[in-house]
This record gives structure tokens, sequence and C-alpha cells, in this order.
């Protein structure tokens, strides 16, 4: 007797658990339909065409993948060349901006939370992120009905899942957006990736939709020719006009327009192709579908800011210190570019007559970057141990260097490291270090000098310290850029 009501206690909250689960699952739609159901015959069809897909990798940090979202017989071949680019790549968030084929609504839907299923397993939503975009952008809304029956994010997820491992999702259809639209949506995407290199936005997309195959190929290099010079503006009146066609054309404008904000200045057209050539003719008359895949990009070693920002930072730094001998207090920044107001890491270096005067930095992305710059300026001039203070009239005979910094990232060990190109952090229990890019460059150091140097005069350390294991190395990479450079 005593198990029954134990079981008739379990049973409702079981039966709940079960319920919720159900309910915060969006199960797949078209899985035997645009692709293969079932994990043999859908994976054997997705490495077959990652295998076919011969692609030159860019050095660099991808940000935006364009990938088209017809059937995989039809399109598969062309979307594999983007995803053959990013296989294992550490990507933590992927937005997957699609267009509505159902629905009628303005502005973009966005999918709160749980996780889509597919025949290759679960992929779950990153709810702190997707619910950041919905509360940040007035042209971006809730609701998950908009997500049935809707292909255009839903074909993406096998490809995602079969090259990339670790990593959450932010489902996104886009509806009628007017070009504010577009551009409040990129601004809201700008802010919530910030600094991050593990963010991949992935927009789904096809092409031109007509019985006139030249016509095609006509219309997708009008398409991609906006795409390549990254003029979401020119894009958008010409998908309003008629003369550009992507279906998922508003998404499009969307990311063009977030990397531009972010400072990503790359484009490559991987591949482009139409559903009449992949079927084996270009007959008049046939239904045609344009596909493309591309990547928008920075390439290694490429520069985080445009000349504008650099400028504007300076001004910043400089500012910043005389303001502050004059007045004791911190200056007031007035700016609105929102790539200068991203969360990064920076370094102010102070030379005078060419000799070393003071630099100190922040390297934890913890403030937006141009206070970050006015606040390690002031440090720099009045608070590195190193030196006095510096006084009013001295600052005349200072040039202003700053280093912006990419994120942190652990290495297992120094073979990782290349001089010139990686600054470097070192880290033993409460003793730590850090070198900029520049430190082996201006020295001459070889790779076992710096860490020597590194170890024993920054972190205090043991010189040698950098070879044991016990002994945590961080890199990053730094835009460095001066007043000297910049004319000033």
């Amino acid at each position: 007797m005593k198990h029954k009501y134990v079981f008739l206690i379990l049973f409702p909250i079981l039966a709940f658990i079960s319920y919720s689960f159900a309910d915060s699952v969006k199960k797949a739609d078209f899985s035997g339909q645009f692709y293969p159901s079932g994990i043999k015959e859908l994976k054997s069809m997705l490495d077959s065409m990652l295998e076919s897909a011969v692609v030159d990798s860019p050095d660099g940090d991808i940000l935006v993948l364009v990938s088209p979202h017809a059937g995989y017989g039809y399109s598969g071949q062309t979307a594999a060349y983007g995803y053959k680019l990013i296989r294992n790549r550490p990507y933590k968030t992927v937005i997957v901006l699609g267009t509505s084929h159902n629905k009628l609504f303005k502005g973009a839907a966005v999918y709160p939370q749980g996780s889509f299923e597919t025949d290759l397993g679960f992929l779950e939503v990153d709810e702190d992120f997707a619910n950041k975009l919905a509360e940040d952008c007035p042209s971006i809304f809730i609701d998950k009905g908009v997500f049935d029956k809707e292909h255009s994010v839903e074909v993406q997820l096998p490809f995602l899942q079969e090259v990339l491992s670790g990593f959450k999702i932010v489902p996104m259809v886009a509806g009628d957006c007017s070009l504010e639209d577009c551009r409040m949506i990129a601004s809201s995407l700008n802010k919530a990736i910030g600094a991050r290199k593990d963010v991949l936005l992935v927009v789904s997309t096809d092409l031109y939709h007509g019985y006139d195959p030249v016509q095609a190929d006509l219309m997708d290099d009008l398409t991609l020719g906006f795409v390549g010079k990254m003029d979401y503006e020119g894009l958008y009146y010409s998908l309003r006009e008629g003369k550009a066609q992507a279906c998922g054309g508003f998404g499009l404008v969307v990311a063009l327009d977030t990397a531009k904000q972010l400072s990503y200045q790359k484009v490559e057209i991987l591949k482009h192709t139409n559903s009449s050539k992949v079927a084996g003719g270009v007959s008049a008359g046939v239904w045609t579908v344009g596909y493309a895949s591309a990547v928008l990009y920075n390439p290694a070693g490429g520069s985080m800011l445009n000349s504008q920002q650099k400028k504007k930072l300076l001004e910043i730094a400089r500012s910043s210190i005389d303001t502050f001998l004059k007045t004791g207090k911190k200056m007031q920044v007035n700016q609105d570019d929102p790539v200068l107001d991203q969360e990064m890491g920076a370094f102010v270096t102070l030379n005078e007559h060419g000799q070393l005067r003071g630099c100190i930095g922040n390297l934890s992305a913890a403030s937006p970057l141009c206070l970050t710059v006015r606040d390690m300026a002031v440090e720099a001039a009045m608070n590195d141990p190193r030196f006095p203070a510096l006084t009013l009239p001295e600052l005349k005979n200072i040039e202003i260097e700053i280093s912006v910094l990419s994120q942190l990232k652990k290495v297992v060990s120094a073979d990782e490291i290349r001089i010139g190109k990686h600054g470097v952090l070192v880290r033993r229990g409460y003793n730590s270090g850090v070198f900029l890019p520049q430190v082996a460059v201006e020295t001459g150091w070889s790779k076992e000098e710096f860490m020597d140097n590194l170890c024993a005069h920054k972190a205090g350390l043991p010189k040698d310290a950098w070879r044991d294991k016990n002994t945590e190395l961080y890199i990053f990479s730094a835009d460095v850029f001066s007043e000297k450079e910049a004319g000033e």
C-alpha cells in the first residue's frame, strides 16, 4: 500500500516534468522533406557534401555566414562551403537569422528559451542572449509561434551540429522591416555581441526566384555586389525596388550593418549557383532559385578599429590627461560610435623623446573601450610606479600609443605563442605579469628571452616558470596605434 501512495505522488510530478520538457522543445518540421530523416542518412549526406566542398579558410575571425535554405538536394552543396569553413571553430553562441515564409509581421521574432530538436540531437537556446535582444530593441519581439513550419531556421541546424560543438543557438526570423528596423536590430546585435569573438551570425537566405535562369545570374550578381561592398543601404533600397532579390534580404541587410558596426571589413563569396544549374539545365521557363555561400570576416592580424575610431581614442587619451592635470577630475566622454562603447581591454603607453614614460592598462573587458582608454591614460600619466607623476608642461612632449586588446585565450604551452603577434599573460598563484605583443619587436627578444623576462621581471616568478605545467599562459592580440602614425 505504501508503494501505491508513493506512485500516486510521483506520477503527477513525473508527468509535469515530462510535459514541461516536451513543451520546451521545438520539434523538427522538415526532417524527411528538406533533408534526410534518421541519423545515419542525414550524417552521410552532410559528410559527403562537406567532403566535396573545397575551400581555403581565411585566417581570421568570421562573424557572419550567409547560407541558402532550400532542400539539401538543391542548395546543400552550396551551404557546405560555408559550413566547412567554420568547422571546429570555438563558437559559443550562434544566431540563426531566417526569414518568415508563412506569417506576416514587422520587425524580427526571437525564440526565447528551450531547445530545438533535429535527428542529430538537441540544440539549447541561449536564453540570456535571446531575451537581451528582445529587451533592448523595440523591433525585436518574442513569439515561438513564428517558428512553426518555418524551414529557413531549421535547415541550418543539422549543418551546425555537424561542424560545431559546445554552442547554443539564438533562433530569429525577420518579417517586413523598414530600414530603421534593420538598423535598430543591428544595433541590438552589436551591443549583445560586443567584443566577443565566439559569436556567429548565420543569415539564412536564398537569392533570385523566377523563371529566367539568365536573369537569375544578372540579378544575383547585383545582390552579391552589394554584399561584397557591405553596402546595406544600397541592398535595402534595391530589394524594395525589385532590382535585387533575396528571400532573406532584410536579414542580410541586418547582418551587413552589424558587421560594419563591429568593424568587420572583409567579404568572401565562397560559392554561387542556382537550382537550374544544380538540376543540369538552364532552359527558359524553368523555376530557378539562386544560392550563395559567403562569409564576413576580419583577417588575422587585421585592425579591430578603423582610422576614425583610432583617432577618436587618441583624442580621448590626450584630453583626459590634460583635463586631469588641470582639474584633478575625470573628463566626461561624449561620443556616438557604438564600437567604442563595446567592452574591451586596452593599454595606454606614454613615450617622451622616444623613451618610455608610463604604461598602464586593463586586460579585462569590463568597461566601454572609450572609458577604459580615458582611465588608463590618466593612470599611465599619474600612477605608473616606475615614474614620477606627469606634469602639465611635460604633456606637450608626450607621444601616446594605445593597444586595444582581443579576448584572452588560454593555451596549453608556449608553442602556441607567436612572437610579434601575441601578447602574453603569465599567472601562477598570486603572481602574474603581462607583455604586449610589441615588446618582443621593440627588444628583439627571441621567444625564450621574451618569456624569461616576462616571468622574472613582470610576474616575479623564476625565469623558466613558463615551462612549468602549473603556470597558466594566456595569449591575446592587440590593435596598436599611436599619435605619430596618425599624424597628430
